[in-house]
Order: C-alpha cells, then structure tokens, then sequence
C-alpha cells in the first residue's frame, strides 16, 4: 500500500470517529450515513483542503476549512435525507474535531516526503 493510500485511510478513520461521536452518538443517526458521511468527507477535505488548499494558504486555514467543509456535508446531506438528522451542536462539535485532528494530520503531510501534497 503507498503512502498516500495509508495517509488516506488514516484520514477516513479520523473522520469516521468524529463522524460517530458527533452525528452517530449525539445526533442519533444511523451508522450507514455516518459512513457515507464520512468517505465523502474524506474525498472532498483531500482534494479541496489538502491538495489544493494546504499548499496554498497554510495548515490553518486549512484546518478550519475542512472542518467547516466536514460540518457543511452533513448539513447538506441532512438536508436531502429523511432518515440523517444534525443539530448545530453536533455540527459544531464535528467541525471543531474535524479542524483539530486535521491540524496534526497536515503537519504530517507537510513532513512527509512521500505523501501528496509536497511543501512548496
């Protein structure tokens, strides 16, 4: 496995845990959703945030807009599903754990001379 596939597979696997605390435990939603929530997360923070973003305007601008992408989704997605519900507390706590854990997660990406996107 390369180590841009593994750098990805860590960034679902954050993702997905906040993803359930916030929209599966505190929002109740069903684990299918917070799943789908989750990969579509995951695809659209690497492409916007880390590949095209990071590189450009820093980790934390970054940082702060993959969170507020990540709570943007699934707001998104709760608009146009019946069974996926949020509340703004929970949007708020996934946005605010999707932000942190990206922090570091950029770090890393930035360090690494293997993973995409490469420090200008």
């Amino acid at each position: 496995m390369s180590n841009t596939t593994m750098a990805l597979v860590v960034k679902f696997i954050m993702t997905f845990i906040a993803a359930w605390l916030t929209l599966g435990v505190m929002d109740r939603n069903p684990l299918l959703w917070v799943v789908i929530v989750s990969i579509v997360g995951t695809v659209l923070n690497y492409i916007l945030g880390d590949l095209v973003v990071l590189p450009n305007l820093g980790n934390i601008i970054a940082s702060i807009g993959d969170g507020i992408m990540a709570a943007a989704l699934a707001y998104i997605v709760d608009l146009f599903t019946i069974d996926f519900n949020t509340t703004f507390s929970g949007l708020a706590v996934f946005a605010l754990i999707v932000a942190v854990a990206e922090y570091f997660f950029h770090i890393y990406l930035l360090q690494s001379d293997t993973v995409a996107p490469k420090e200008k």
